[in-house]
């Protein structure tokens, strides 16, 4: 990958955290610093959270999203070191898009971490458990989706479905109150669904149920010192890039009840002339995705030391 050749950085969110997740990356120091860095602004041992668990710790909703973060922000930080080149544009799904600001240093890595706690507890609060959930429905055209969500909302007795995640060509996670996503998955079947799974979430995310928690992040983000990015970021809401700070902090209030539309976002990467996509985190769920969205894009998951290294030497 020479100077020339364009490429961009996307950050991955809840979902791919695992026990040992960060076991590949032992050889630079600047992934231990990062961890330290952020155990120390939240009091909490994330190393030791990520390395030994439990399952059921790391996996809590407020663990999992600063854990993120902090796993996406300690990659990045060592692809900078092995001297990857400065990224044309940035991404991030979902909790992923903290990370990209992080990366585009529009938000500082020490007020991202207690945002993003903050974010996964009223994203907690803003729905009882048990109330809401999330299913992912493949095989079927979004516009397709979109209409059993309708249907469904419409039937309903005050109960929701929507879209949540457009993740890739036949690849749709719908949202809403449980029984509506259950009816959901039967009438996507009946249409003619490959697959249906409901996520192990409690939070139905980006659907109405989280306006709740819209506003409290809100009257946060008022408190939250913004810069322009100094990369091009593109933002799952609208998949727009925003250089007022007053833009920024609204549709990341807009991103928790809006859908991810993820594949809008790398077929604009490619659009514009972007030929190689660096996930920047623990595991392949982006790459695999953006493989399927436009199969002539050179997915890199830097997923260990030697896919670190790998990438370093297209870079040069």
């Amino acid at each position: 990958m020479s100077a020339q050749v364009k490429f961009a950085c996307v950050f991955p969110g809840q979902g791919s955290q695992s026990i040992g997740m960060m076991a590949g990356y032992d050889s630079f120091p600047v992934v231990r610093q990062t961890f330290a860095e952020a155990s120390d602004v939240l009091k909490l041992d994330l190393w030791g959270m990520v390395c030994d668990g439990p399952a059921e710790t790391l996996n809590l909703t407020v663990n999992t999203q600063p854990l993120m973060l902090t796993a996406g922000v300690a990659i990045y930080r060592a692809w900078q070191t092995l001297g990857g080149v400065r990224p044309s544009f940035v991404a991030g799904h979902s909790l992923g898009e903290y990370t990209a600001l992080v990366a585009s240093e529009a938000l500082s890595f020490a007020d991202a971490l207690p945002l993003v706690r903050f974010r996964a507890e009223i994203m907690q609060q803003a729905v009882p458990e048990g109330v809401g959930a999330m299913a992912a429905i493949l095989g079927l055209d979004d516009d397709v989706v979109r209409s059993i969500c309708q249907e469904v909302t419409e039937a309903s007795n005050g109960e929701s479905l929507e879209p949540a995640n457009f993740n890739s060509p036949g690849q749709v996670v719908v949202a809403g109150h449980k029984n509506a996503v259950v009816r959901g998955m039967e009438a996507a079947r009946s249409k003619g669904a490959k697959r249906t799974v409901i996520l192990p979430m409690s939070i139905p995310s980006h659907c109405s149920l989280m306006k709740p928690a819209a506003e409290k992040m809100r009257q946060q983000l008022a408190q939250v010192t913004l810069r322009s990015p100094k990369i091009p970021l593109l933002h799952n809401a609208d998949v727009e890039q925003h250089e007022d700070i007053e833009s920024i902090k609204e549709i990341l209030v807009r991103q928790l009840f809006n859908p991810v539309r993820w594949t809008e976002i790398i077929r604009f990467i490619s659009g514009a002339g972007i030929h190689h996509v660096v996930e920047c985190g623990p595991g392949k769920v982006l790459s695999g995705l953006n493989k399927r969205i436009d199969a002539n894009l050179q997915s890199l998951a830097l997923t260990d030391e030697a896919a670190l290294g790998h990438a370093a030497a297209l870079a040069g």
